[in-house]
């Protein structure tokens, strides 16, 4: 995930250079120097032909000091796939913005994971959790979420990312648009579920930020690969013409069900879906795949959109 950046490496002082100011729990702290110590001795040279790793790709993104311990208090099926994490941090320094990743170090893993959150900042403030939607594949610590993470299992946290919504009560209201490919939903349903809680908070204390109207375009290969989906109906019902959603479905072979039928279109979307949209206060949020990102991109600029108006997160 996260913007694409040419780094040429870094050593285990440049790697703890914001751990070294603050005094994170000593465990929490251990985890990070044991991955970044394994990572620098394994990966000393980055060759051209590797894949870079999340701490290459995402080197010259912001990154917070604070490093937090968390433990795992919930793990449930988001699809066959993907599996939900929820997190609790104790530390009240942590925070992030909707929108934001994190830096995921697993003790007994040198690889350090990089993860979307997909919870709302409103939700850490009220209750301290912080929730993850991580899909099954071979990278280190996504293989350790879904095969040996257990409830109590614990890990370290740091928050990171340039990709965020956080919008101030003085600020002009915006109308957004919000475009998904796949998993790349997961900050983009943390940006929706901030988003209802502004909302929220305006109809309980009328002085916040004035949200303009949102839509979603979220694209998969078919409705069982759509994650968050009874949440993002509940949000649409919830929020009547302030939050609305369409789904995409690109390979549907099985008949969809009479819930969803309402929002879905079989096909990807288009410059027709979109150019509806334009207008001097829109914003436009992308995450998905990088081809997904450069044809969307292509549209946008094609109908006029600014670039300034337009921001991404590429997942790889």
């Amino acid at each position: 995930m996260a913007h694409a950046s040419i780094y040429l490496g870094f050593t285990v002082p440049q790697l703890l250079r914001g751990a070294s100011r603050i005094s994170p729990a000593r465990s929490a702290f251990a985890v990070l120097r044991h991955s970044a110590f394994c990572y620098c001795t394994v990966n000393g040279t980055i060759k051209s032909k590797r894949k870079m790793d999340h701490l290459e790709r995402t080197a010259n993104n912001f990154r917070q000091e604070v490093i937090s311990q968390a433990k795992v208090c919930g793990i449930s099926n988001e699809s066959e796939t993907v599996k939900r994490l929820r997190l609790a941090v104790t530390n009240k320094d942590f925070t992030f913005k909707a929108g934001q990743w994190v830096d995921f170090f697993i003790p007994g893993v040198s690889v350090v994971g990089g993860f979307s959150i997909c919870s709302s900042p409103g939700l850490l403030e009220r209750e301290g959790i912080l929730e993850l939607a991580v899909k099954h594949t071979a990278h280190p610590p996504a293989r350790w979420i879904h095969t040996e993470c257990t409830l109590d299992s614990e890990v370290a946290l740091r928050v990171g990312g340039d990709f965020f919504f956080d919008p101030q009560p003085g600020d002009s209201p915006a109308k957004l648009v919000l475009i998904a490919g796949g998993v790349g939903i997961n900050p983009l349903f943390s940006i929706l579920l901030h988003i209802a809680d502004l909302h929220g908070y305006r109809e309980g204390k009328g002085n916040a930020y004035k949200m303009g109207t949102v839509k979603l375009y979220y694209s998969a290969k078919n409705t069982s690969e759509l994650l968050f989906k009874k949440n993002i109906l509940g949000l649409m019902n919830a929020f009547p013409g302030k939050i609305t959603c369409r789904f995409h479905v690109t390979r549907q072979s099985s008949q969809i069900c009479e819930e969803l039928q309402p929002h879905v279109t079989e096909g990807r979307i288009s410059e027709k879906d979109l150019e509806k949209h334009v207008s001097k206060d829109t914003l436009w949020y992308i995450c998905g795949p990088p081809p997904m990102i450069e044809s969307i991109s292509k549209l946008l600029s094609n109908i006029g959109v600014p670039r300034d108006s337009v921001f991404f997160e590429k997942w790889w």
